[in-house]
């Protein structure tokens, strides 16, 4: 899957969360959910590293179960560097179950992909 491909699934993502759950997280078009999408990747390649790195022994006392709060901790920060008024959560817990359910999302379109080109 290249990089554009999830950041077109990561929009759109954006824009499907905020639909189902409009009292806990907030996108304002689908530009801001674009943009959200591209700093989140940007986050996830320069930051997300180093706190998996410098969390590791919580990552393995949890069976990486603290992943997922590194990831909506990447989220959170995503919404502080878009700006809350355009991109926001209700809480912590509401990053944090987005990035749960983007993990979910992420993962079946990956294994969707790998299956298309495995069977070509």
């Amino acid at each position: 899957m290249t990089y554009f491909q999830r950041l077109v699934v990561n929009t759109v993502t954006f824009i499907a969360l905020t639909v189902l759950m409009p009292s806990q997280f907030h996108v304002a078009s689908l530009l801001t959910a674009l943009i959200a999408a591209f700093v989140l990747s940007i986050l996830n390649g320069i930051v997300r590293p180093i706190l998996v790195i410098l969390s590791l022994p919580l990552n393995v006392l949890s069976l990486g179960l603290f992943t997922f709060v590194i990831n909506g901790a990447m989220l959170s920060l995503t919404s502080s560097l878009v700006g809350a008024n355009s991109f926001g959560f209700a809480s912590f817990g509401s990053a944090l179950l987005v990035a749960v359910i983007m993990s979910i999302v992420n993962v079946i379109v990956t294994e969707h992909a790998l299956d298309k080109y495995n069977n070509d």
